[in-house]
């Protein structure tokens, strides 16, 4: 929701990304690391049934049994612990935008700047660091167990990759906001490098001094921007020196605390005890191992890390203005250059709250290393090594002198080419820096290969559904639902509705036919019988009523003799 503050916002060229796309690209890639993070969460439910610190992570003995518990054999004979351990990074690799899901952070500088000083000192991208010194336990656990952990030397090797890797693209990038987002990609690997050689201290102590500087890097920039009327082209910047001078002294503390300046910076004392734990490790282990090439890149990217700040400060401030915005900059307000001085304060001395007690002078001075002490010392505290106290110490001061060197010794003029670019060029490696600058093309591979799979995929399933299986079935069965509502119909209308109104018919003609019965011979022969019984009433009953007696004698007379013939033939 930050990153795609201004979702409204969108550029002439459709290929730039706009804030709104940027904050989905973040909430897409980092779900890809968050998915590896709950199958670690519910491994480690299956095993424990509790997702409490006290029963897991801070449990000795259930952290002992993991250890010693073998994996499924598709896991390669590692432990539980150790599986558990690689899929929980799998979420600081989506979170601190590790290799190879870093693609998110740089397109988070869409959002406001103070919304990336925000995300790249104390939240999201912090947080994958956090979870994995959390975890630190369960990984370390297993190198007591079995004297070595193949998840740390996957988390180290990642990081440490991470690390030179991104310094590598933020030395040709010239956004002023995106060289710091590879910077904190660069640094973010690290401290997981740190993590995964068992630097814990180190690891924890460079998490708290780079939010610090990194901070202040980003408020500068955005002080910057604001002063140049929202350039962020440091090509088309040059001689803010003079007109901001507040926001370069600043800037300044900061860079040089990124790059590792020796003593008097933050960033020198927790760097360098990363590098001295990388290198006590290559040396306990050999030069043919692995915790050699993590010395090795994370050396690279010491040096890297100085040059491109070195580069990053000489573009902005030094030399003449090259663009029109440049020539009008102006100091901002207070309000944006008072938290800048505070922050320069810390860049400068919150690293004294991690100097060894044996470094000459401010070890007695400042007397107990009081981080080692509020961190828990027991795990992966490094002793003081001259030798790689030294060494970055020239890496810092001698890339911090070569980038002013290039880029500021000889300022460019306006539309000058890249130095560094046109060296390359010359050497017939011009295709390298334009890959530099491209961030080694990974923006398009993913659209090929990730977003151009999904759509062909999503493409697939549409066609499926709309037009190869689903729908055609769903089609068929509806034709043939209907087809069958036909024949239903017509059976109904021509068998069903016949049999009734055949019936209905048949119905009629038996109540006509009753009807005829009943008028004819019913009621024919109660009316004949009425009729005969009127007709012999009136002419053959009624004229023997005479009222004569003699009439009477003859009826009597005549009805016996014809009983008595009756009786004399049937009998």
């Amino acid at each position: 929701l930050l990153i795609g503050f201004w979702f409204e916002k969108n550029y002439p060229d459709p290929k730039q990304i706009t804030p709104r796309e940027a904050g989905l690209k973040a909430f897409l890639t980092t779900k890809v690391g968050d998915a590896f993070l709950f199958l670690g969460i519910l491994y480690l439910y299956s095993q424990a049934g509790s997702l409490s610190y006290a029963d897991t992570l801070f449990n000795e003995e259930f952290l002992h049994h993991l250890a010693t518990t073998p994996a499924l054999p598709i896991f390669g004979g590692w432990s539980v612990a150790a599986v558990i351990g690689a899929l929980m990074f799998g979420g600081a690799v989506g979170k601190s935008a590790q290799f190879p899901l870093h693609v998110w952070l740089p397109d988070a500088m869409e959002g406001p700047t103070p919304v990336s000083a925000l995300i790249h000192a104390a939240t999201m991208v912090s947080a994958g660091v956090y979870l994995v010194a959390r975890i630190f336990p369960l990984l370390h656990i297993v190198v007591e167990v079995e004297h070595h952990n193949p998840a740390m030397g996957l988390i180290a090797f990642i990081g440490a990759f991470t690390a030179l890797f991104a310094s590598i693209i933020a030395v040709a990038q010239n956004d002023i906001k995106r060289v710091l987002a590879y910077s904190t990609i660069s640094q973010l690997g690290y401290m997981i490098a740190a993590l995964g050689i068992g630097a814990f201290v180190a690891g924890a102590f460079h998490l708290i001094t780079h939010a610090f500087f990194k901070a202040l890097l980003f408020l500068g920039s955005g002080s910057v921007i604001i002063g140049c009327h929202h350039e962020q082209d440091m090509m088309e910047m040059g001689g803010l020196k003079n007109k901001m001078p507040r926001t370069f002294w600043t800037f300044v503390a900061g860079g040089f605390a990124l790059s590792g300046f020796p003593i008097i910076t933050a960033g020198f004392w927790s760097k360098d005890e990363i590098l001295a734990h990388a290198w006590h490790e290559f040396l306990h282990e050999g030069v043919v191992s692995w915790p050699f090439f993590v010395w090795l890149l994370l050396t690279l990217a010491a040096f890297l890390t100085a040059f491109y700040t070195g580069r990053q400060i000489s573009l902005t401030f030094l030399g003449q203005p090259r663009s029109h915005h440049a020539e009008h900059a102006h100091e901002t307000p207070n309000s944006m250059t008072v938290p800048l001085m505070l922050l320069a304060f810390f860049a400068i001395f919150v690293g004294f709250a991690g100097v060894p007690e044996e470094f000459p002078v401010l070890g007695p001075l400042l007397g107990h290393n009081w981080f080692h002490g509020f961190v828990g010392h027991e795990y992966g505290a490094t002793p003081l090594n001259w030798t790689v106290l030294g060494l970055s110490s020239l890496l810092a001061v001698g890339g911090l002198f070569l980038g002013w060197l290039v880029y500021g010794r000889k300022p460019l003029a306006h539309g000058e080419m890249d130095p560094l670019e046109r060296a390359m060029q010359k050497v017939g490696l011009g295709w390298l820096y334009e890959a530099m600058r491209r961030k080694f093309y990974f923006d398009e591979l993913y659209d090929a290969t990730v977003i151009g799979g999904v759509i062909w995929l999503a493409d697939k399933c549409f066609r499926f559904d709309n037009r190869w299986v689903v729908d055609p079935i769903v089609n068929l069965a509806g034709r043939a639902g209907r087809l069958l509502s036909d024949v239903l119909g017509l059976f109904d209308l021509k068998v069903i509705d016949g049999l009734v109104d055949l019936a209905g018919r048949t119905g009629a003609s038996l109540s006509a036919f009753s009807g005829l019965v009943d008028n004819v011979v019913v009621d024919g022969a109660v009316n004949g019988t009425g009729q005969v019984t009127g007709w012999v009433g009136a002419r053959v009953l009624r004229p023997i009523q005479t009222g004569k007696v003699q009439n009477y004698l003859l009826v009597a007379l005549i009805t016996v003799l014809a009983l008595l013939g009756l009786y004399l033939v049937y009998w």
